[in-house]
Formats: C-alpha cells, sequence, structure tokens
C-alpha cells in the first residue's frame, strides 16, 4: 500500500523515535508498504518517521545510482534500530542531497565518507559492516531522519536563509509531488 510521505514541517519528523521490537504489530508489512511508497517516489531511502513512525526503521536501496557510485550497487537493506559510527579522521565532503520529505530542493551537504553501522535486519539477525562514498551518505542522510533532522540541519546558514520561503511553502503545503504527501498544515 502506498503510504504518504510527511513533508518539511510535520512534527513526526522532529519526534524521538522508539527502538523496534521483534513483536511490532505488522512490521513485515509495513516493511512492505515502506518499499512500494519508495520506490513509487523514485527515492533511494525512506525513513519510518517520513511515513509518519516514530520507530527506527529504514528501507534503503541505492542501486539505481551504482553506474554514477559503484558502492551503491546491490544496496537494498532494511535497516532495523541502526547505531552509526564516524570511522577515522576524515574531512567531510560536500554533495548535493535531496529528500522526500523536501520536495523540489537540494543543497550541498557536508558528510563524511566512512561510517561504520551495526543494525538489524527484517528477521532481526544482526549485522555490522563499514559503508565508504555515496552510499554512506544515503545511510547518514536516513539515520538522521531516526534522529530529528532533515537534512536542511545541516547546510549554511545563509544557505537556510536563502531558501527559507520554499521551506515555508512545503510546511503550508503549497507544493507538487508525483507522490501522497501529507504536510504539516493538514
Amino acid at each position: 500500500m502506498l503510504l504518504p510521505i510527511y513533508l518539511y514541517g510535520h512534527p513526526v519528523l522532529r519526534a524521538e523515535t522508539e527502538e523496534v521490537t521483534p513483536d511490532y504489530p505488522e512490521l513485515q508489512k509495513l516493511i512492505a508498504d515502506m518499499w512500494e511508497t519508495m520506490y513509487n517516489s523514485e527515492g533511494v531511502g525512506l525513513a519510518a518517521p517520513q511515513i509518519g513512525r516514530s520507530i527506527r526503521l529504514i528501507v534503503l536501496d541505492g542501486s539505481v545510482l551504482a553506474e554514477d557510485f559503484p558502492e551503491c550497487k546491490d544496496s537494498k537493506m532494511v535497516l532495523i534500530n541502526p547505531e552509526l559510527d564516524v570511522i577515522g579522521d576524515m574531512s567531510p565532503v560536500s554533495r548535493s542531497e535531496g529528500c522526500l520529505s523536501i520536495p523540489g530542493l537540494s543543497e550541498n551537504v557536508k558528510r563524511v565518507e566512512h561510517i561504520r553501522l551495526n543494525w538489524l535486519d527484517e528477521n532481526f539477525v544482526e549485522h555490522e559492516k563499514e559503508f565508504t562514498g555515496f552510499l554512506s551518505r544515503i545511510i547518514q542522510h536516513e539515520c538522521d531522519h531516526l534522529e530529528g533532522e532533515v537534512y536542511t540541519d545541516h547546510i549554511a546558514p545563509i544557505r537556510k536563509q536563502l531558501i527559507k520561503s520554499k521551506l515555508n511553502n512545503i510546511v503550508k503545503g503549497k507544493v507538487r509531488c508525483d507522490y501522497r504527501t501529507k504536510s504539516a498544515s493538514k
């Protein structure tokens, strides 16, 4: 089932998230619905707060970007209760990011290029793996959602000021999308 994507300004995007347990009601259906919603919206990642759930759950598939970013090949994953650590003392790299919850905008965001992630998959099997490059960026972006953050929290204040009216329009629901949305004003 296609779920609405909650837009910038909706309180659920800033809410504290709770850990997911194996007895979470209809978890497999929720995961399937998140996949369907993400692919329909042409996203490469979707965190539960973006569909109105304050839980620590992400679906991610950057495979469509593999031609430009080979590290994204075969990157389809369900991340339950992920814990992210920065590896090394790498200088952050600035790249353009967009977000399904902030449609029509993209901004340069500085992020590290090497992380270690611990998570549970959809069967609650534990994983630990290091990620680099653009795949690392996608994971960091989605994990930010679980911490009540969006990518615009990481841009320069002058850039935020320059896009303020566009963000305010998103808060008011004055934005066109090719997917179902739920704004703060609805």
